[in-house]
């Protein structure tokens, strides 16, 4: 049984709704990237977090956006504060992600109806929601979960006390990681850090001195930060990784003096600025010169929040634009009834899908290289798939939610529309955990120093040979023809020199994730019509290798292409109705 469109039409706006009821998109992924016992624990609670989201917390994230938060560095007699001010309401969306739903606490501690913690599929899944109402907010909650993860796999015990307040589900117990890697002369060369680490007579107890210069969530009590202890080499090699907490365990304020907040354009609440350590107590974690590893599985776990957030950002941003395209009247009829549009939100939506499959298919090898550890094939995916998916989808949420705005036209830009705050936010993305230009060298460090292409190609290869319905097979010869073209590329990039390889890397990237995606929504498709009987990924399979590798000359404007237009197919596409797969095969064009 097929389903019924959503009538977007019935919403006034993006808010007072279950984000996860009417995001079809996520829920596919869910089923297909959770393992079967926890998506069955996970559904029940992902209904009620997005329920909890939309009523709860949709409000108080516009109202947080627009008061903004304040830094205290000293008292009114001169004494070190080092505190934030923070809005009110903050307090609230606390309890709702930390303790009620436990986002912080379920991957590493048996939530509430299991025996077992979940894997990190379902932390990075919260957080996509989470990002429909507040990106910002979802920075800290997931710089938590990822000091936790550094934590449990290299401390010794010693942070204990700390791996537990991250993880806490009691909001009194509770406390928020962070990460401060950037220094003003640095910035993504990380091996020009020059913050130092000087040792006391306490063992593995060291002071800090020196500047880190974009520290959000900058009173974290959980804190991680680089630094270089004495005789260390240069470079990456020489860093250690440290737990600075924002109070020392007697309860002092630590030797560091928070300058102010940056004044940003977007994710107000969350708090970023200036930090200047003058003595400040840290712990090392790990080893001497373990610093910049450790901090690579943070990284990891950082740069699939900035996939997972932009997804987030993109699904809000779609729903405001479908809510309003239904609802807004020009010339006599809906502005959803004309072409024009309907091909653009076909087109948003078939982005987001893609875009959420290759975000989520890089979770679930995530999840996968927990269980292997580095020497599998999930690694070596894993590793190529993160700058590739951070990289996309940022600049895709830029682009979607960009357009959103234009849909609402002059409200769009207006604050009390949240489209321009989305937007605000979402121009962060391409930003954190590294740009454009660095994710696309440690796409091509991924291929050199992991050999990922050695997994790439069965994994495609597999997926591709997997299609077997009438109207994929054909669309499944497109990608393969594409696929072949990826491998000449790569074969090319093997043989010419560094400059060249460089020069190329970021449409190498392009070319990953275009491939990769295609293959995926073809998978997707194959595994809809077989389990649900529906068609409706089909159409979205069809849509994404049409407009990335057929259209042809003259832009498409000669191709015949009508699909985004039809009654069907778009309801199908942007408003998730069920397709019968047999009349898929009814209507596809034939060939010349």
């Amino acid at each position: 049984m097929t389903a019924d469109p959503i009538p977007y039409g019935d919403y006034e706006e993006g808010r007072n709704c279950n984000y996860w009821a009417l995001d079809p998109t996520l829920q596919f992924e869910a089923r297909r990237v959770y393992p079967d016992d926890e998506f069955e624990w996970a559904e029940p609670v992902l209904e009620e977090f997005g329920e909890a989201l939309g009523h709860r917390l949709a409000d108080t994230a516009d109202r947080i956006d627009e008061a903004g938060h304040e830094l205290e560095s000293f008292d009114k007699y001169g004494d070190r504060l080092n505190e934030v001010q923070y809005h009110p309401l903050v307090h609230e969306q606390e309890e709702v992600v930390y303790e009620e739903f436990g986002v912080t606490h379920d991957a590493f501690h048996a939530p509430p109806g299991r025996d077992e913690p979940v894997g990190l599929t379902h932390p990075l899944m919260m957080q996509a929601l989470l990002s429909y109402v507040d990106a910002g907010f979802t920075c800290p909650v997931s710089m938590t979960n990822g000091a936790a993860i550094v934590l449990e796999k290299f401390d010794d015990g010693a942070l204990e006390e700390y791996f537990q307040g991250l993880t806490a589900r009691n909001l009194e117990e509770h406390i928020e990681g962070a990460m401060f890697l950037t220094e003003e002369q640095g910035g993504s060369d990380v091996g020009a850090n020059e913050v130092r680490a000087e040792p006391t007579e306490k063992d593995d107890v060291y002071e800090l001195y020196g500047e880190k210069w974009f520290c959000s969530n900058i009173d974290a009590q959980g804190a991680l930060a680089l630094a270089r202890t004495p005789d260390a080499p240069d470079g990456v090699e020489g860093l250690s990784l440290f737990l600075v907490p924002r109070t020392t365990p007697d309860g002092e304020v630590n030797d560091a003096h928070f300058r102010r907040l940056k004044d940003k354009l977007g994710t107000i609440s969350v708090p970023t600025g200036e930090i200047d350590y003058q003595g400040a107590e840290a712990y090392l974690v790990g080893e001497e010169g373990g610093g910049f590893r450790y901090m690579a599985e943070m990284m990891n776990f950082e740069r699939l929040t900035n996939a997972t957030g932009a997804i987030g950002v993109m699904g809000r941003a779609l729903l405001e634009a479908k809510v309003r395209a239904a609802r807004r009247e020009a010339f006599g009829d809906t502005i959803d009834e004309y072409p024009l549009m309907r091909r653009d939100l076909v087109d948003m939506t078939v982005d987001y899908e893609a875009a959420a499959a290759f975000s989520f298919e890089a979770a679930r090898l995530l999840d996968e290289r927990e269980r292997k550890g580095d020497d599998s094939a999930a690694y070596q995916l894993m590793r190529l798939f993160i700058p590739v998916v951070k990289y996309k989808t940022a600049r895709m949420s830029v682009e979607t939610t960009s357009y959103a705005m234009e849909i609402l036209g002059g409200n769009g830009y207006v604050r009390e529309h949240t489209t321009e705050r989305l937007l605000r936010d979402a121009q962060v993305l391409p930003i954190w955990e590294g740009p454009s230009n660095i994710l696309a060298l440690d796409t091509l460090r991924a291929l050199n120093r992991e050999n990922a292409h050695e997994a790439l190609i069965p994994y495609v290869q597999e997926r591709l040979d997997g299609v077997e319905h009438p109207l994929l097979e054909e669309l499944a010869d497109t990608v393969e023809d594409e696929f072949l073209e990826l491998q000449n590329a790569l074969a090319t990039l093997a043989t010419e020199d560094g400059d060249y390889a460089q020069y190329h890397a970021k449409r190498l990237a392009d070319l990953i994730f275009d491939v990769v995606t295609a293959a995926l929504l073809l998978d997707e498709a194959q595994t809809a019509v077989d389990e649900d009987g529906d068609g409706r990924k089909a159409l979205v399979a069809r849509r994404f290798v049409e407009t990335r590798f057929e259209e042809g000359e003259a832009y498409g404007v000669t191709s015949g292409d009508r699909l985004a237009m039809e009654d069907d197919a778009f309801a199908a596409i942007a408003h998730y109705a069920g397709v019968e797969p047999a009349s898929l095969v009814e209507t596809a064009p034939a060939d010349d």
